[in-house]
């Protein structure tokens, strides 16, 4: 039986998540260990997880630089209707377009993409040229990448800080 997903995000819950989020290559034993259940409810908490999509993968982190990938972008691009089903079916094919998000407000998308080098990203411009207008911002550096989220439920908002002041 799938358990309703408020049912999982109770303390233990949270704890799996906030352990997953430090290292997804623990053992279910070492899970069980620092969360406090029993391996065999800390695999079936972990299965129900999986089911109702509050984990939905645990993956590897790999350094761009390390491939060659030596520069990362962000591209808004304006798209009118006629365009936006093409540049969804184009983005698709495009290894460099690491992340695509639809927006609100004046852009249609907002890329984040990687590539070997300008002249690669000069290209992926050109390229994406006949679905919309693009504006590319080149990142210089990344002082946060791939903040962890904050399982407590309680985030401290920008608001709660300046009252503190």
């Amino acid at each position: 039986m799938v358990m309703d997903s408020t049912a999982l995000m109770d303390s233990f819950g949270r704890s799996l998540l906030a352990e997953l989020q430090d290292n997804a290559r623990l053992s279910i034993a070492e899970l069980a260990r620092r969360v406090g259940l029993s391996a065999t409810a800390t695999a079936e908490r972990m299965k129900q997880m999986e089911e109702v999509g509050i984990v939905r993968s645990y993956t590897v982190e790999i350094d761009r630089e390390a491939l060659g990938l030596e520069v990362l972008a962000f591209i808004r691009l304006t798209c009118d209707g006629q365009h936006y089903y093409r540049l969804m079916e184009f983005v698709q094919t495009l290894e460099e377009v690491r992340e695509c998000h639809h927006l609100t407000g004046g852009d249609a998308f907002l890329l984040k993409v990687t590539t070997t080098s300008m002249s690669g990203l000069e290209a992926l411009i050109e390229a994406l040229l006949p679905y919309g207008n693009p504006v590319t911002s080149v990142v210089l550096s990344t002082p946060i990448e791939r903040r962890k989220y904050a399982v407590t439920g309680k985030l401290t908002s920008v608001a709660k800080k300046k009252l503190r002041r």
